[in-house]
């Protein structure tokens, strides 16, 4: 089941549509990443997303019940000219003893300018415009809308993406999900950058 379908029988998105002609859409976080500036340790993307990263986290609804629990391997790696790859693999389950389903996702990260201050252009396949990537201290953070689904059965929310840098190689992942403006459910998840040979699925 995918993650759409499962937002809607939990009960996430219902009432969302009814009220949606009166309700702004967010389309980014009010809160700015400088507000991390001084906190470390720092969290910069070349650094941190280089090599093999392991994640596990879990996707709850809009009254905070876990609905999917995953695993994920991230390899990302960098070019010649800066430009990032962050190749996603995630297996998710949708209850105790339920058979995985695999998910992928290719982020490609190019370098930009925005403000006066360097930044990062992100882009996916199932992300319909591109968003940018800021950071600054120990976090960061990016603001997006993910297609979510299969052909014919998508639906568009709205991410409000932050990560911290808690420990050596430990980034906190939070992500808070709306639709129209209200929301709908949030993912946590746990990056820890690993060697090469060490096995995240």
């Amino acid at each position: 089941m995918r993650m759409s379908r499962q937002l809607a029988r939990s009960g996430v998105l219902s009432g969302v549509l009814g009220i949606a002609a009166v309700v702004t859409v967010a389309g980014c976080s009010s809160t700015q990443v400088d507000h991390a500036a001084g906190r470390s340790p720092k969290l910069i993307p070349q650094t941190f997303f280089e090599g093999k990263i392991c994640a596990d986290g879990v996707v709850r609804d809009r009254s905070g019940a876990e609905i999917r629990s995953f695993n994920a391997r991230i390899d990302a790696s960098w070019d010649e000219n800066g430009v990032g790859t962050l190749d996603e693999v995630f297996y998710f389950y949708d209850e105790p003893g339920a058979e995985a389903k695999r998910e992928t996702r290719i982020w490609t990260l190019t370098p930009a300018r925005e403000g006066g201050r360097e930044v990062l252009s992100a882009k996916a396949s199932d992300v319909p415009e591109a968003t940018t990537m800021e950071w600054a201290g120990n976090a960061i953070h990016m603001a997006y809308t993910l297609r979510y689904g299969e052909p014919g059965d998508t639906i568009d929310l709205n991410m409000d993406d932050w990560m911290f840098h808690v420990a050596d190689g430990v980034v906190v992942n939070e992500t808070r999900m709306t639709k129209f403006g209200i929301h709908v459910g949030q993912i946590l998840l746990v990056m820890r950058k690993v060697d090469p040979e060490t096995q995240c699925l």
